[in-house]
């Protein structure tokens, strides 16, 4: 590999670049897979130094054509398999579908999908709570298999075909992304160790949450997948993470085992993957699934807004699981009450999981 290569989403703590594919998994497949499979998750991996670059001229897009509040302004770019960002305009907002086309169409939709749960659901305007235009660009370089927000925009690759389908197919990969931005604009939580699990974390719960929205589940009918769809059937796996069971969305010869736990007592410790940040998310998704669990009904209405509220006002940038368990069983009591079902499911939550709160337990309803 040449010294100008670098890895983007590992170094995503210093250029805010956040990747839906954990690192781990595209090395496996650079150990185990095909030569044809090898060379294109190398490809993946890596990228040029001029990538930082291209990323801070992004940055002035975000500026240009601010909404007024409550629109949407979507636009979405084609890449043509090269690097150069943002890429050609193939839909603006309001346009119709392009034929011959789904990923365009995917990225527009899923972009629409996920402003309308924040706006709706959360009286958020857009990313940045300012109107943040969503800008999109697909057909992301050759056989990519990745998706990424920089801080500016989503990115998409097509996928190679072979083990991954395109990266536009799987809504809760859109939202995920895009809820990195969120994160960005409110507790900032840097991409490394506990903190950066926790970033990981909270994309996972609100993508997995635009699903659900989007098709009406409550909580027992959802399947709690990460990247629902990404596999091709060649895969024996599900998606690329689990929430509802850490540790079990796939098994696979090529893409080996899934390493996420699911308590504090599995807690990876290494230095791979800026401490484990897609590995070690499994702990708060568990959590954030069995305070949702036993809550019921739907998800996003109340354990999706303390979630939400604990992120937008109640976490700093270094903020470790404790303290995360901390704030969202105060949300919850400020929400609902501390003897309250909402918040006792919330404690009783992070408990299984192995967290040891900072906070006296919720008294129990007698």
């Amino acid at each position: 590999m040449s010294s100008r290569a670098v890895n983007t989403c590992a170094r995503a703590h210093r250029h805010s670049i956040f990747c839906i594919l954990p690192p781990h998994m595209l090395k496996e497949i650079s150990k185990n897979g095909t030569s044809a499979q090898k060379d294109w998750a190398l490809r993946t991996l890596t990228v040029t130094e001029n990538f930082r670059g291209r990323r801070q001229a992004m940055g002035s897009l975000a500026s240009v054509g601010l909404p007024s509040a409550g629109d949407k302004r979507r636009t979405v770019y084609n890449a043509k398999n090269g690097l150069d960002l943002p890429g050609t305009v193939v839909r603006r907002e309001g346009e119709p579908p392009v034929s011959n086309d789904p990923a365009i169409n995917e990225a527009y939709e899923g972009s629409g999908i996920t402003y309308d749960f924040y706006q709706k659901l959360y009286e958020r305007n857009s990313i940045d709570d300012k109107g943040m235009p969503l800008i999109s660009t697909v057909h992301y370089d050759k056989d990519y298999d990745n998706a990424f927000w920089n801080g500016s925009q989503m990115v998409y690759g097509d996928g190679d075909g072979d083990i991954f389908n395109r990266f536009t197919k799987s809504l809760d990969v859109i939202g995920h992304e895009l809820t990195h931005g969120v994160t960005e604009h409110e507790a900032a939580l840097v991409y490394f160790d506990q903190p950066g699990a926790l970033n990981e974390s909270f994309s996972d719960v609100f993508g997995s949450l635009v699903k659900q929205w989007s098709k009406g589940q409550t909580v027992d009918q959802a399947d709690w997948i990460i990247g629902e769809g990404l596999f091709t059937s060649n895969v024996n796996g599900v998606g690329i993470r689990s929430m509802k069971a850490p540790g079990t969305a796939y098994n696979d010869p090529v893409l080996g085992k899934d390493p996420q736990p699911d308590n504090m007592a599995n807690l990876y410790t290494g230095g791979d993957d800026n401490g484990g940040v897609h590995i070690n998310s499994g702990i708060p998704n568990r959590a954030f699934f069995l305070a949702a669990s036993e809550i019921g009904g739907y998800a996003w209405e109340k354990a999706g807004k303390i979630w939400y509220i604990t992120l937008r006002d109640n976490l700093r940038n270094r903020a470790t699981f404790k303290v995360a368990a901390k704030a969202t069983i105060q949300t919850a009591a400020d929400l609902y009450g501390e003897t309250s079902l909402e918040c006792r499911a919330v404690a009783h939550a992070w408990e299984q999981v192995g967290v040891k709160k900072h906070t006296k337990k919720p008294t129990s309803v007698s």
